[in-house]
């Protein structure tokens, strides 16, 4: 066995659990949407808990913007993280203050915190994957108050 002098190379989920790392703490909960040309491929596919499926750079710009709108003060707080391969899976708590239209719902001004998971896949070192399972019924209860149970069969 040879023994190459230099630096020792990080196993695969080490570097692809850094770039999600990176991806919330210098793309989402700065807003820095400039971030995404370092960190997001140009031909992404991105699934956002609002429900909502974009395509490349400018398509996942322009979904931030739109959580942006509903809730300025977004925070997604990572509470667990798990990578193997290719992809990296974290469970997120996300807290904000809803202060812009979002559901067909004006503004409440209520805090909100749901939570989610989000599944990545990486390739390089971008992320060229991402899909996003927030609690919707939870946070629509949060906004829009009280909703009636469903009936059991």
């Amino acid at each position: 066995m040879r023994i190459e002098q230099g630096a020792v190379k990080a196993p695969v989920y080490l570097k692809n659990k850094d770039i999600i790392r990176r991806y919330y703490e210098d793309l989402w909960n700065p807003w820095d949407l400039d971030a995404a040309h370092e960190l997001i491929d140009s031909n992404m596919e991105f699934r956002g808990s609002l429900g909502v499926t974009v395509r490349g750079i400018v398509g996942f710009q322009s979904y931030m913007s739109t959580v942006r709108l509903a809730f300025p003060d977004f925070h997604n707080q990572v509470e667990d993280m798990v990578a193997e391969g290719d992809q990296v899976v974290t469970r997120l708590t996300y807290t904000g203050t809803h202060l812009g239209e979002i559901f067909g719902l004006e503004p409440t001004g209520k805090a909100i915190s749901y939570g989610g998971i989000a599944v990545f896949r990486i390739s390089g070192d971008r992320v060229v994957e991402g899909w996003v399972m927030g609690d919707r019924w939870g946070l629509f209860q949060q906004i829009s108050g009280p909703v009636a149970p469903i009936p059991s069969a």
